[in-house]
């Protein structure tokens, strides 16, 4: 894992650390922020995340020219399927984009949610929207769009029928996959998983299931007839594979189990490594996964896929295989209309226009091997033709579907020219923010108006740069998404000369009434909920919302010259008529410096004018803890000028709030407050209940916050959440005068619940755990996942067994590197620690030893205290130990051997060593009675009567 460095402000990445499931406590704007080093760059047709991310070198210059040329020879379309991120064959991925100019695209069904976090603390939602920006970066590696599903990862799931259980069977799921084809309109569709057992996860299992159903549904006319009511028609995938026919990491496959065979690890000249080692680049970014260090050894990686599904007949060899995916399919520009069927005797002037096309983009491809301006002779040309065509299709006789299956592809490939035609003359555009309140070029993160509210009002910079050696007429400046925002509505005709800039600078105000930049997703409950609530169906499968606010330049060669004279004579010979020009367009961006002096771009994004948090946004309160709880309120504004309003507390009935109201007074953008309030509940039960804070300012309710999900190897997201604290009022007993001490391993929140009922618990710092004073605590605890990320734990292991062997307990979580901690021989007695788990979160358990006092003090421990668990029992449990050890509970999924590795505990010396698989992290946090009670007890252990 690579190192994580502290950004912005300490309380940013003190915030980072504590960030709960539904709820981001502490400071506002940059909570989720890592600095992590990465490169990352625009992918092909992608919704992209907020963050300004520049080009990959090898999508810049004669490089990116040689990629657009060849996406623009072929109409090849692949769809990839998998369940979470990290599932996806980015090497095959990257060949087929990269290597072969197919436009591809990744159906990824859940954003990984339900898993683990290498980096923090931070799980659920707050983790999803973290992968996704993880994953989209991928992507732009991979060169390929991004898509997701409604259903959520609820956690690690052993069959595809728990799976589909949870997903409210297979409609939802399968409806957004029918969907996205019935949008991209693919030629091939892949699954990454086989459908099988040997798939291990029923995510995997079940997003293959998916696929092969997918294939058909997509073509039905009768299966959701609702996306066919919005205009989205039937398509039938022409062919479907499968994966992981020979095994995880298989290199060789028996002939019999694949249909197509193709080598990843081919080197490219333009990507200065293998298509594999390309895509390892982009997989990098998934730190959250554990994927920093992972690299791939350069020579040949090759990858199997089966076909068990087509509607075309493709080539075989004496073997059953097929040299690619698209034998038996036409994918060149002319073959569109040979799709037509007997439709094409409608359109008989399309087979030819796509021929012309075609030869002028071969043309370029030439032209630009001996200069890369040359190309654009026969891209002004390629560009204007597919103009014509596409507004000839549109106004056509052809059948809807007809239109719909052509107008995809024409206006993929017009994106494609006019991209390529850029990067042929060297044209660039950027459309940069400049803050009202500053001078500075470059002002630092914390003035940067990288969210802008109503009433905001700052400078926009539209600068465009002619890099060609002709002269080029600006025909029309645009902003699009943003011209209610000025009054300006138009810029004059301008010629740029050959190698200068144009820049021109609009006054711009936020307007009241604005969409704030938001996922459009969310769910009510992220601990229990399995499916996504979307808030905004129109983005329904994306990533994130699009980013709305563009630059759009129309430019064309100046004079009106015909092409042959605009190139002195070289390149295409079509006639005078043709228009010579193009158009490129910008996202709207910020630029700041960073507070290492570093400059950055974020995309522009709109946000309330106030952010409302409580901290923290779960609070357990033990049924006997005393009459008053202190509810802290953190409020922050994104407006210039002193601000004022109202806050207030909305506590349960028969609660009481002091005061009532605060007046609430921040004086300039940034400005942030904590404002207390004294709670004191009524008569105290075990229940859950809710606390709500409302800023009011005139009119206006705010009632939300919202936080910065970000890494400088990232994009940007914006993750909002209730402004509301849950709280569990729990019957725990504690021990009398026991001092815990915890050290942290990835990250969890144990910590905060445990003072929350009144325990006494002191952090350790890992780093500081050579010199610390062990013989002050009566307990120690090891947080999840210690062995795999602190170096200062196994350095001192033997310091915590002498710890226990002088009287001490010491409590120890899961690990996930069994391997390494098995090899590291950190118990004090042998054992073997596995992958085993108990995914059902109501598994049922057995207490195996009920006299032991783990079970009896302070609190009694019986079946009821299982109740209520959430996502599952345990992980990593142990697989054999040494008869030292005493199992003291048996829990496992439906249909499987016992496991009794979940919870142990031994005598050393003195004291008591535990461990334990059961996953405490996630039900601590979530308020969960009977699990709070347990851990208390374990604490406790060898400290009772």
């Amino acid at each position: 894992m690579l190192p994580i460095l502290q950004r912005l402000h300490p309380i940013h990445m003190n915030s980072f650390q504590r960030i709960g499931r539904r709820r981001l406590p502490g400071g506002l704007f940059f909570l989720v922020v890592l600095v992590l080093a990465g490169v990352v760059a625009s992918a092909h047709g992608q919704s992209q995340p907020l963050n300004v991310v520049e080009p990959l070198p090898q999508e810049m210059g004669a490089a990116g020219l040689r990629e657009e040329l060849l996406r623009l020879q072929t109409t090849a379309r692949l769809m990839h399927t998998t369940a979470h991120p990290d599932d996806e064959d980015g090497g095959l991925l990257t060949l087929e984009s990269r290597g072969k100019g197919v436009s591809a695209l990744l159906m990824t069904l859940t954003r990984g949610e339900g898993g683990q976090n290498k980096l923090g603390s931070n799980l659920f939602d707050v983790l999803g929207v973290l992968r996704a920006l993880e994953l989209t970066a991928s992507d732009r590696y991979y060169g390929v769009a991004q898509r997701f599903s409604r259903v959520a990862d609820f956690g690690y799931s052993k069959k595809a029928e728990e799976t589909f259980q949870k997903w409210h069977g297979h409609e939802i799921a399968l409806g957004d996959m029918v969907r996205v084809i019935r949008t991209f309109r693919p030629d091939v569709l892949i699954a990454r998983f086989s459908g099988t057992e040997r798939d291990g996860h029923g995510h995997h299992q079940a997003s293959s299931l998916l696929t092969r159903e997918a294939f058909r549904a997509a073509a039905d006319p009768n299966r959701f007839p609702e996306q066919i009511k919005e205009g989205l028609l039937p398509w039938q995938v022409k062919k479907l594979y499968i994966g992981l026919v020979c095994g995880f990491g298989a290199t060789t496959c028996p002939a019999e189990n694949y249909t197509v065979k193709l080598n990843t690890g081919v080197w490219s000249p333009d990507l200065n490594a293998s298509y594999v080692q390309f895509a390892m680049q982009g997989l990098k970014h998934q730190l959250s996964q554990g994927a920093g260090n992972w690299t791939v050894e350069a020579g040949d990686r090759f990858v199997f896929y089966k076909l068990v599904d087509s509607v075309v007949t493709s080539p075989k060899d004496k073997d059953g295989h097929e040299q690619n995916f698209f034998d038996g399919i036409d994918t060149s520009l002319p073959g569109l209309a040979g799709q037509l069927g007997e439709e094409e005797k409608k359109a008989d002037w399309l087979r030819p226009a796509l021929s012309e096309i075609a030869m002028e983009i071969q043309r370029a491809d030439a032209a630009s091997k001996q200069d890369p301006q040359g190309a654009a002779g026969s891209l002004f040309p390629a560009v204007a033709q597919l103009r014509v065509l596409l507004n000839r299709v549109e106004n056509g006789d052809l059948s809807a579907p007809a239109k719909l299956d052509l107008l995809t592809a024409l206006r993929e490939k017009q994106e494609q020219a006019e991209r390529a035609l850029a990067l042929s003359l060297g044209v660039t555009l950027s459309a940069e923010v400049r803050a009202e309140n500053s001078d500075a070029k470059l002002p630092p993160e914390k003035e940067a108006l990288t969210a802008v509210s109503p009433g905001q009002e700052f400078s926009l910079a539209v600068k465009f740069h002619n890099g060609s050696k002709y002269p080029l007429t600006l025909d029309k400046v645009a902003l699009e998404g943003m011209w209610e925002w000025t009054q300006e509505k138009a810029r004059l005709v301008k010629t740029v000369a050959p190698g200068a800039d144009y820049t021109t600078t609009f006054a711009m105000k936020v307007p009241e009434g604005i969409s704030y930049t938001r996922p459009y997703w969310h769910r009510d409950d992220p601990e229990t909920d399995t499916l996504n609530t979307i808030d905004n169906p129109r983005y329904l499968t994306l990533p994130f919302p699009p980013d709305p606010f563009h630059a759009r330049v129309e430019y064309a060669l100046a004079g009106k010259k015909t092409i042959a004279q605009a190139m002195e004579g070289k390149g295409s010979v079509a006639k005078s008529s043709t228009s010579l020009a193009g158009n490129i367009s910008a996202p709207v961006e910020v630029p700041f410096l960073n507070e290492r002096g570093i400059e950055e771009k974020r995309r522009l994004a709109t946000a309330p004018a106030f952010s409302v948090m409580l901290d923290p946004g779960e609070q357990v309160i033990p049924v006997d803890g005393g009459a008053a709880r202190t509810v802290k309120v953190s409020v922050q504004t994104n407006v210039s000028g002193a601000s004022a309003g109202t806050l207030r507390l909305e506590s349960p009935s028969g609660w009481r709030v002091e005061p009532e109201t605060v007046p609430v007074k921040l004086e300039h953008r940034g400005a942030k407050q904590d404002f207390e309030f004294k709670v004191f509940p009524s008569t105290l039960m075990e229940e859950r209940r809710q606390i709500r804070a409302v800023l009011t300012q005139g009119k206006s309710k705010f009632n939300e916050g919202y936080s910065l999900v970000t890494r400088e190897d990232l994009g940007s997201a914006y993750y909002y959440q209730p402004a509301l604290q849950r709280v569990s009022i729990v019957n725990v007993k504690l021990p009398e005068g026991l001092k815990v001490g915890y050290i942290m391993g990835a990250g969890d929140e144990i910590p905060t619940v445990l003072s929350q009922v009144g325990m006494d618990v002191i952090m350790i710092e890992p780093a500081k755990l050579a010199s610390e004073d062990l013989s002050r605590f009566g307990t120690i605890v090891v947080g999840i996942r210690a062995y795999d990320t602190q170096k200062e734990v196994i350095a001192n292991n033997k310091k915590l067994l002498d710890f226990v062997s002088n009287g001490g307990t010491l409590l120890v979580q899961y690990n996930a590197s069994a391997s390494d901690f098995n090899s590291g021989h950190y118990t004090p007695y042998r054992t073997l620690l596995s992958r085993d788990r108990v995914s059902v979160e109501d598994a049922p358990v057995q207490i195996l030893e009920p006299a032991n006092p783990v079970f009896r003090y302070p609190n009694q421990i019986t079946q009821k205290d299982f109740e209520g668990w959430i996502q599952e029992r345990g992980l990593y449990f142990m697989d054999s130990w040494d008869n030292q050890y005493t199992a003291l509970l048996e829990s496992h999924d439906p249909g499987e051997n016992e496991q009794k590795g979940g919870l142990l505990e031994a005598k050393y010396g003195k004291g008591i060593y535990i461990y334990t698989g059961y996953a405490f992290f996630r039900q601590l946090p979530a308020g969960v009675p009977g699990a709070i009670r347990l851990y208390v007890n374990l604490l406790s252990a060898g400290h009772g009567n």
